[in-house]
């Protein structure tokens, strides 16, 4: 998986920029006002447009302000729980003995790992997800997940198969 943007088209481009140009500066002022936090605001608003130039969304948008908050509202949700996963990662490292306390270089690893792995789970749908994280997180058995769940010890198969695959998928794509 990789964070460069294609090459964007001609017309493409034309819509990004008019869209940067006419509001960019009102979508830093909200998120500005919404996060009391400057540097948050502008790096949330880059982002947007950097979100936005990704998607190849080509024509012109009706409600582009309505677009843009939307995608600024799921980055800050994104940030938020990037946020919340490194919280709890601290937190748990302070719980170890020190000479179990891993390196500055293996935090910043598992970080970056959990942080993938929060970003590929969210890919899932939510029952997808949610029965992952039974069998991987709490040991339990299909059955038992289908019991949970309010669904057939199939369906608890077909949804652990499509998460494995999509955990593999991913794996081999970022080599």
């Amino acid at each position: 998986m990789s964070d460069s943007v294609p090459a964007p088209d001609a017309p493409h481009l034309q819509t990004i920029q008019a869209l940067y140009s006419g509001h960019h500066g009102w979508l830093y002022a909200t998120l500005r006002k919404r996060l009391g936090n400057a540097m948050d605001a502008a790096d949330l608003a880059q982002d947007t447009f950097v979100r936005l130039l990704k998607s190849r969304q080509a024509s012109p948008l009706r409600e582009p302000r309505a677009y843009l908050s939307s995608i600024a509202r799921g980055l800050m949700i994104d940030q938020y729980r990037r946020r919340e996963l490194e919280r709890a990662y601290l937190a748990s490292i302070e719980a170890l003995p020190q000479q179990e306390v891993p390196s500055a270089e293996s935090r910043l690893l598992i970080l970056d790992a959990l942080e993938r792995i929060d970003r590929l789970l969210d890919q899932l749908k939510p029952r997808v997800r949610q029965a992952f994280l039974f069998a991987q997180l709490d040991g339990l058995t299909c059955t038992q997940i289908a019991e949970k769940l309010g669904v057939s010890r199939a369906t608890v198969e077909r949804d652990l198969a499509k998460a494995l695959q999509h955990c593999y998928r991913l794996r081999y794509a970022e080599g």
